[in-house]
């Protein structure tokens, strides 16, 4: 038997497995940490907490009587978080998370810079400059730091910064490095040129499935080959088991990530569309909130998200139930708007916590719906079935909406923690133990329960999902406004 680790750095939570070469689980560990916010529209988090967690994640696994088995680990993460680290990769200042909007101006100033037909040339798509942009950050540090932007010798994802610590390799992979690569998995000069030393903080790039390194002596499980890896949309992906043409899937996590393969590319504003890599051409979109919204209203009403999820089972949706839009962080896919707000529409006085909960959940699964039309438009297809993973798919409740509201049936699979599994079939893949990705996913990823639409249900979500979009539309020079007048988000 062969043993292998997979690790993810999420944004509330660090998950790592260990599992043999079958798939079975052998061992797993979580630990949470603060994200900090410490003005208006900021988001940050200590990459020590990172590295704590997961020397305690190996240290555990150590200790496991199948340690000696363990031929290769694997790492995901967040992405559009950035480290700005010396050449020592002692971190400068705290990690800027992904839902960070400190850098709205200077992204609105770069992407000005670019034409569409400039951004379709040098990527492919026509991505925009948004706020958790490299370069956005980048140009952000120079204007308000210029003393710690002067000190950056490298700006890395926390997958990135934790690999350059196991191993001793500063690298990135072209498919994490959205934004900033063009179709032939290389830096778009068009894009870097915008903005002086990018070319010098950026890493070089590896494959996903190359061997950064070994780890370290010293540290546990030195000597075991760590793969470069990707994002955790990717690694959720395999997570799930989509990696062919035509798959889609639905991450649910602190957001919710969409996506569907499709080798065809039809540049549609709002998707976020990824350069070829090994036969995989992924239409992605990933939103601004999930199950960060459950947590918030869960917050408010002074319950857990248990209780507040227990809370919604004992209500159905009706025609008319409140709505819900959250955007509670801004919007990212398909909107792309850092103004957007989270707002309620239709409440009553018959309404309680259980309706309030509902519409949350219901806001997320129509915002995911959104997006996953806008992936299917620009890959030119409509995927038959949803496969799905990550903690807000451990809901039943909230898995049967996503089947009515996507008009199709939604396949769970047995990964609540699809990034960290994600991971192992990577490494397994990098370490030669499977010959490649579909034979990973196929072994190493099991399937839970097939969720079916009713076509009464579908009927009712059709309508509120057009008035849904319509509230967005309506309310949306008003919570500009709001925006504006108070830092943003």
């Amino acid at each position: 038997m062969r043993a292998l680790i997979g690790i993810d750095i999420g944004t509330t939570a660090l998950k790592a497995v260990m599992t043999d070469d079958a798939g079975a689980r052998l061992a797993d560990y979580r630990a949470t940490y603060p994200l900090s916010r410490p003005h208006p529209g900021w988001a940050e988090q200590a990459p020590s907490d990172w590295w704590t967690h997961v020397l305690a994640a190996l240290g555990d696994f150590a200790r496991h009587p199948a340690a000696g088995a363990v031929a290769a680990i694997g790492v995901t993460s967040q992405v559009n978080t950035h480290v700005f680290c010396g050449a020592d990769l002692t971190p400068l200042a705290p990690a800027v998370v992904w839902q960070d909007s400190r850098a709205r101006d200077e992204a609105t100033a770069l992407d000005a810079r670019l034409t569409e037909a400039q951004r379709i040339a040098a990527l492919g798509a026509p991505l925009p400059i948004d706020p958790s942009h490299a370069l956005a950050r980048m140009a952000w540090m120079a204007a308000h730091e210029a003393g710690l932007w002067e000190a950056t010798r490298h700006v890395l994802a926390p997958k990135d910064w934790v690999i350059a610590r196991l191993c001793g390799r500063v690298a990135a992979d072209p498919v994490a490095s959205v934004g900033l690569v063009g179709t032939d998995l290389a830096y778009a000069g068009a894009v870097l040129d915008l903005l002086p030393r990018a070319r010098q903080v950026l890493p070089p790039l590896a494959d996903p499935l190359d061997v950064a390194g070994r780890v370290a002596a010293g540290l546990p499980f030195a000597g075991v080959p760590v793969a470069v890896g990707t994002m955790d949309a990717w690694a959720s992906m395999f997570g799930v088991g989509v990696v062919r043409e035509g798959q889609a899937m639905n991450l649910s996590g602190t957001s919710e990530v969409l996506g569907v393969i499709s080798a065809t590319r039809n540049p549609v504003p709002g998707a976020i569309t990824f350069a070829p890599w090994r036969g995989i051409t992924l239409h992605a979109g990933p939103t601004a909130s999930g199950g960060a919204s459950l947590d918030w209203v869960a917050r408010l009403i002074g319950r857990t998200v248990p209780e507040a999820a227990a809370l919604a089972e004992r209500v159905e949706p009706a025609p008319d139930s409140p709505l819900f839009l959250p955007h509670l962080n801004g919007e990212r896919a398909p909107l792309w708007d850092p103004q957007a707000r989270g707002t309620f529409a239709g409440l009553a006085a018959g309404h309680g916590p259980g309706e309030v909960v509902l519409a949350v959940m219901e806001g997320v699964v129509f915002s995911a719906r959104l997006a996953l039309g806008v992936l299917e438009a620009s890959g030119g297809i409509r995927p038959e079935v949803v496969q799905g993973g990550g903690g807000g798919t451990a809901s039943d409740r909230w898995c049967r909406m996503r089947a009515d509201a996507f008009g199709r049936p939604f396949l769970r699979m047995a990964a609540q923690d699809a990034g960290a599994v994600g991971a192992t079939v990577m490494a397994g893949v990098a370490a030669g133990i499977v010959p490649d990705l579909a034979a990973a996913a196929a072994a190493l990823v099991p399937v839970d329960r097939l969720f079916e639409p009713d076509p009464e249900r579908m009927a009712l979500a059709d309508r509120r999902f057009a008035l849904w979009r319509e509230l967005y539309a309506q309310v949306r020079p008003i919570n500009a406004g709001l925006a504006g007048g108070g830092g943003g988000a």
